[in-house]
């Protein structure tokens, strides 16, 4: 095996469509210099040695003296990024004999190494690795080697990744799998004498890279480099919080973190620590703070923390009090801890006392939050890397339509998607033989599909409490609202799917619209097909469901509505008949009413201190004047849409999507009717459809099988328009007083005494 001169690289992390190829990132410059082509063998020297396969780098990295390796050929190498190895052009020999073992204890594998084999064609390895089976490979590009671009095209192997070490090869050294290779597969965790850990590392984590880097400088660092503090004269941190709502990947990145930087890793679950006995649960939690700095460099893991650390102001009970002071004094009392890093985690960061919130303790809190949209592009990737995926599966489709969607989520998703594959391959399947035919496992494949039929069962956890059915209205089913249809279209859903061209032009998108117009001319309609159309979550609430008799409860309720809407942003929030939630300020008698409160809550929350970002507050009226004005000031609702009735065109557009599945005569003149329906809301054209049905089978029975003209007239007879010429009118000389109102100084007010009658006092709330 022929050594050439050798070279320092720093390592840096690959992209996760890299993870578990086997590819080493290298400069063309570096490339070059040491006479490497791309699919050459280089051998990589870190505390421990292990090969891979060169190839061009990212256009970022061109010129940089860097390495980029992925997650398994890390811990294979025995370096972290950001350290420095060795990497040196070098030969591999082909395999006699390879045998590989699963890398986890908790799986079993059966079969024979057939599938091992031409999953591994190509792949350079030496004893001890780990490696990672591959089911969904990407298409190599065209300038690459052949023999390279056959090894990054090899056929799936399993339904899964599947993570296994290599126990042995014969020959020793580097060596690569060729069709004369004997390929064994061991059924159960093989224990190597050398261990690589590599069960999670940051190539298994998506969508929170900036979280990781703040996570290294405080753990990796004191943990690998303590010599830096002691020369700085300064005490490496103690402590990390990671806080953030469930399923966000808390518990995992902690365990990246402890596999990356090779320190022995401590889990205390919270609720294990609390004994019966008097001072039990304080002597096990010194127990493990002792194996923790025994076995020093190590991570202390402690999950729920809130369980066991409760504010003592309001616990009474004294032994989580007693727990909570043994905690207090573990993490910063008279003892120095030395190469031991304290990582705790919760989803409620603001039940913790606040003792442990401190510099010294817990010195940095960090967020983990539900990921954008390149943030669950990436999580995807992760979890269909070893899913044979269908030719139309697109994984930036899928990330946008996954709004609000935490890592949990996503890969609940995928598992559904992967079980209605297999749903659709049961009819093949004989279960009396218990084996499944070679062939239909070839042709198992993920489709788009089996996606979409998944994203119906799996919502966002966050939003499972506040979730209403996704509204499936379109643009299309809304007719004769042009008007206020262009305004929601500019105002919500051209910011919520590009919110780049906000920014770039320094302005804010509306905070808020209140649709205000006659009963029945499809506000709420309205508010249904903006949020499908803007891909955005859509909570729907009445007023009803946000009041409550109990003082304080209502405030709660509509600080919790707008804290889980920005957590699963982007969010349309919809409050139909919003007067009654939020009526004109200073009306009532005496104590401040449950709605005043709640009025003041509102204002706060839409136009507060905290930002509504990617947050868009809808309200529907039929009686805008009874509101309070500080609601409808710009900042708050923005935009006031004028809901009228539609004119005859409109008229002839809703006829037409209401008629649209119904059997028409063709006697039937829509352009007739509409002409017909003068004053008309939507709700009134649907009503006159149904009862022009309803004619039809009292006329013809139950083998009606039209709807005639004569039918039309019989139904227009029997309804009549809801909205009078005087409503109308009122309705017109409303919208002039409201955008005056607009104009006025908030607390003016714009309300004539004719229009609202005093709310009398009462001893209950309502």
């Amino acid at each position: 095996m022929a050594k050439q001169k050798s070279a320092k690289l720093q390592v840096a992390n690959a992209r996760p469509e890299d993870s578990g190829r086997g590819l080493a990132r290298l400069s063309r410059e570096f490339m070059a210099l040491h006479g490497l082509q791309q699919g050459d063998v280089i051998e990589i020297a870190g505390k421990r040695t292990t090969a891979a396969r060169a190839v061009d780098p990212y256009p970022e990295d061109e010129g940089l003296e860097l390495v980029r390796l992925d997650g398994l050929q890390r811990a294979n190498a025995g370096v972290g990024a950001g350290e420095q190895v060795e990497v040196r052009k070098t030969d591999s020999v082909a395999a006699k004999r390879v045998i590989f073992a699963p890398a986890q204890k908790e799986i079993r594998l059966e079969g024979t190494g057939d599938a091992l084999k031409r999953n591994f064609v190509g792949r350079v390895f030496v004893a001890g690795d780990v490696v990672a089976t591959h089911g969904q490979q990407r298409v190599a590009p065209d300038d690459m080697p052949p023999q390279l671009r056959q090894m990054l095209a090899a056929p799936a192997f399993a339904l899964a990744e599947i993570r296994l070490t290599v126990v042995s090869t014969t020959p020793k050294g580097i060596v690569h799998i060729d069709a004369d290779t004997e390929v064994e597969m061991r059924a159960e965790f093989t224990e190597v004498g050398e261990a690589r850990r590599a069960d999670v590392t940051y190539d298994d984590i998506g969508g929170m890279s900036d979280t990781i880097r703040q996570l290294r400088e405080m753990v990796e660092l004191p943990l690998r480099y303590p010599e830096l503090f002691t020369r700085l004269g300064v005490d490496p941190p103690r402590g990390v919080l990671l806080h953030g709502p469930p399923g966000t990947g808390k518990t995992r990145l902690a365990r990246a973190v402890a596999n990356e930087s090779e320190a022995e890793f401590f889990v205390v679950n919270g609720p294990e620590i609390m004994g019966s006995a008097y001072g039990e649960s304080e002597k096990k939690l010194r127990e493990i703070f002792a194996a923790a700095t025994k076995a020093a460099p190590s991570i202390l893991f402690i999950d729920e923390i809130d369980s066991i650390a409760p504010s003592r102001d309001k616990v009474h009970g004294e032994a989580e009090k007693r727990l909570v002071a043994q905690l207090l004094t573990l993490m910063d009392g008279l003892e120095p801890r030395t190469n031991l890093v304290v990582i705790a985690a919760t989803n409620r960061p603001e039940a913790i006392d606040e003792a442990l919130r401190r510099p010294g303790r817990f010195d940095r809190e960090i967020i983990v939050g539900v990921p954008d949209e390149s943030g669950r592009r990436e999580i995807l990737a992760i979890h269909t890397r070893g899913m044979p995926l269908g030719a139309r599966v697109d994984l930036k489709e899928l990330a946008r339509t996954t709004y609000g969607f935490v890592g949990a989520d996503l890969s609940a998703l995928t598992r559904e998607a992967a079980i209605e594959a297999v749903r659709r391959i049961m009819p093949k399947l004989d279960l009396a033989s218990q084996t499944i035919p070679p062939e239909v496992l070839e042709n198992l494949k993920v489709t788009r599909d089996d996606f979409l039929e998944a994203l119906k069962r799996v919502q966002p956890s966050a939003m499972r409490e506040v979730m209403v059915q996704a509204p499936d209205v379109r643009w299309e089913d809304v007719g004769g609202l042009d008007e206020a249809q262009a305004k929601l279209k500019e105002g919500i859903e051209l910011p919520l799917r590009n919110p780049d061209a906000f920014r770039r032009l320094g302005i804010r998108p509306a905070k808020g619209f209140l649709l205000y117009g006659p009963p029945g001319t499809g506000k709420t309609l309205l508010a249904k097909a903006v949020a499908r159309e803007s891909e955005a979550n859509f909570i729907a609430t009445k007023s009803s469901d946000l009041l409550s008799k109990w003082y304080g409860e209502s405030e709660q309720q509509i600080a919790r509505l707008f804290a889980r809407a920005r957590q699963v942003a982007p969010t349309i929030i919809f409050i139909d008949e919003i007067d009654s939630l939020a009526p004109a300020r200073g009306k009532g008698m005496g104590e401040p009413q449950a709605t005043e409160r709640v009025v003041n809550t509102l204002l706060a929350e839409m136009d507060g201190l905290e930002e509504l970002q990617s947050v868009v507050v809808i309200g529907a009226t039929n009686r805008p004047t009874l509101m309070d004005a500080a609601l409808l000031r710009p900042g708050r609702f923005d935009e006031l849409v004028y809901v009228t009735v539609p004119d005859k065109g409109g008229r002839r557009r809703i006829l037409g999507i209401h008629t649209s599945k119904m059997p028409l005569g063709k006697d039937v003149d829509l352009d007739e009717i509409a002409e017909r329906t003068d004053r008309y809301t939507g709700a009134d054209l649907e009503d006159l459809v149904r009862r022009a049905g309803l004619f039809a089978l009292r006329e013809d029975g139950s083998d009606a099988n039209e709807v005639r003209m004569s039918h039309f007239s019989q139904a227009l007879n029997a309804s009549r328009a809801t909205v009078s010429p005087e409503m109308e009118e009122e309705y017109r000389t409303m919208e002039t007083k409201l955008k005056q109102a607009a104009l006025v100084p908030e607390g003016m007010g714009f309300v004539s005494p004719g229009m609202v009658k005093p709310v009398k006092a009462s001893k209950h709330e309502p």
